[in-house]
């Protein structure tokens, strides 16, 4: 009899033991997944709401028991929301220490130097994973960047960080400005640059075409900029066409072929070298340029060797079969 009740604790506790050891491993141990799954914890979702979410993408075998097992061994800091990779064979432990952490997957959005809002204000809207709605941001409000999000975001938020790095990055340029600059506020500056933004896309011409905007606004001659001629016909979109005489001769605030100074506001939202190229401009007698074929521009100081540089490029043109 003895024997027999031995027997029967040895079974027990070979059986609680097994138990156990099952309980841990089932923490520790390979999970069920057999690839990386990309899964969503919503915003106020709780650790329950979260186990089933794990449960239903086949992250846990249990929800019940991977919740039991979170409260016993995961501690007391809370989950994030957020989109989370979890990797293929996640244990129960790595999974909550994951979504505990709050390092979720973030996607990106890329603004282009010399990016009009209207398209800016597309793109955002075309991103499937932010929320909610925005009006077209004001021009050159925002800085040309890669911008991270997370899914679930709100246009807005994001929105705002494009406009904020803008904010941030213009005030302290401005702290720097030489003294050269015919610009008189940081708006100016950031209209200016939005022209010799759209204007040249060769890096080392920045500062020369910005010099030569910085003469032309110091004796009063018209800056004559084809961009400004197109933004108030398409808002910054590629015109598509050449430009007609009616809209060269067009008086409408931004046309700098038909008036002085500079337009009304910005004709696009450019980058940091643009900005820092109209706020420290080259030292150049240059008040002309006119496209290279090659991708740049060449300069000129007086007016006669602008109408050769012009006549060369119309030839080129013409070799091209353009003309």
């Amino acid at each position: 009899m003895r024997r027999t009740g031995l027997l029967i604790v040895a079974i027990l506790g070979a059986a609680l033991v097994f138990i156990g050891f099952n309980f841990v491993y089932g923490w520790v141990g390979d999970g069920p997944l057999t690839q990386d799954k990309t899964i969503v914890v919503p915003t106020g979702a709780t650790l329950t709401s979260a186990a089933r979410v794990l449960k239903a993408q086949g992250a846990v075998k249990s929800a019940d028991a991977f919740l039991t097992r979170a409260k016993l061994f995961g501690g007391s800091a809370p989950i994030k929301a957020g989109e989370y990779v979890i990797p293929r064979g996640a244990s129960n432990r790595q999974i909550l220490s994951i979504l505990q952490g709050g390092k979720a997957l973030t996607h990106l959005v890329t603004v282009a130097e010399g990016l009009p809002s209207i398209i800016v204000h597309e793109k955002l809207m075309a991103e499937d994973e932010l929320t909610g709605t925005i009006p077209v941001p004001a021009e050159g409000s925002i800085l040309p960047d890669s911008y991270a999000f997370e899914k679930g975001e709100s246009r807005a938020a994001v929105l705002a960080r494009m406009q904020g790095a803008m904010t941030d990055y213009l005030a302290a340029a401005w702290k720097k400005r030489s003294p050269d600059t015919p610009v008189k506020t940081p708006q100016e500056a950031v209209t200016l640059a939005s022209i010799v933004e759209k204007e040249t896309g060769v890096g080392a011409e920045r500062t020369i075409v910005a010099g030569v905007y910085a003469n032309r606004l110091r004796i009063g001659m018209m800056l004559q900029a084809d961009p400004t001629i197109i933004y108030p016909i398409t808002k910054g979109k590629p015109l598509g066409r050449r430009i007609r005489k009616s809209e060269i001769a067009a008086v409408n605030g931004y046309n700098t072929y038909a008036m002085p100074g500079l337009p009304r506001g910005p004709i696009a939202n450019p980058g940091r070298a643009s900005i820092d190229a109209v706020l420290a401009p080259a030292a150049t007698k240059a008040l002309y340029f006119v496209a290279d074929g090659k991708g740049g521009h060449i300069f000129a100081d007086t007016l006669d060797e602008q109408n050769e540089n012009v006549r060369k490029w119309f030839e080129i043109r013409r070799q091209r079969g353009e003309l």
